[in-house]
């Protein structure tokens, strides 16, 4: 068995701190630049939302299934199937990222009880999406550092935060679809 590469894990974690301020700042200037506004000649990306919203569908999935392959002792896999959950989250990023460059905001059109729920998980996926993103990055490091002790306990709190993010990333998709232009 390998033993804890507590040097890379040290290595890693100027990048862990850099990238968790840097990604949710960047999404957020780049959130608020409207590139037809601007005078560029793009079509709105309209066509993206249903397409990142999949990809969260398909995030949490893929996150389910990963954890049932490391409690089944299938190591490799489960490894695929976390770099995989993260090459998701990223295309799921550059996509959110581009449709809102080109296309106008969309408004919640409901109202009652169902607008507050609306607000409630929007808020709480967007506050999360931040916050998963060193959690992510540093249970990643202590799995290729092969701190699997710390892996496993930083885990148990990346999951269900992960999952989370994943799953009501769909349910604001599909709360929203109704009322995009």
């Amino acid at each position: 068995m390998s033993t804890v590469d507590l040097d890379k894990e040290k290595k890693y974690n100027k990048w862990i701190v850099v990238l968790s301020v840097v990604i949710p700042l960047a999404v957020a200037a780049l959130f608020g630049i409207n590139l037809r506004e601007l005078g560029f000649d793009v079509e709105p990306l309209t066509f993206l939302p249903p397409i990142y919203a999949g990809i969260n569908g398909l995030t949490a999935l893929v996150l389910v299934v990963a954890v049932v392959a490391i409690k089944n002792k299938k190591r490799k896999l489960h490894e695929n199937l976390m770099k995989f959950a993260i090459t998701l989250s990223v295309a799921f990023l550059v996509m959110y990222v581009a449709y809102h460059m080109t296309s106008d905001s969309t408004k919640f059109g409901g109202d009652g009880a169902l607008k507050y729920i609306y607000y409630f998980i929007l808020i709480t996926h967007i506050l999360l999406s931040v916050v998963i993103i060193p959690f992510v990055l540093i249970t990643y490091v202590r799995a290729i550092s092969n701190n699997i002790e710390r892996h496993k306990k930083i885990a148990k709190i990346t999951f269900p935060m992960w999952l989370y993010v994943a799953v009501t990333g769909v349910i604001v998709y599909f709360m929203i679809s109704p009322y995009y232009a």
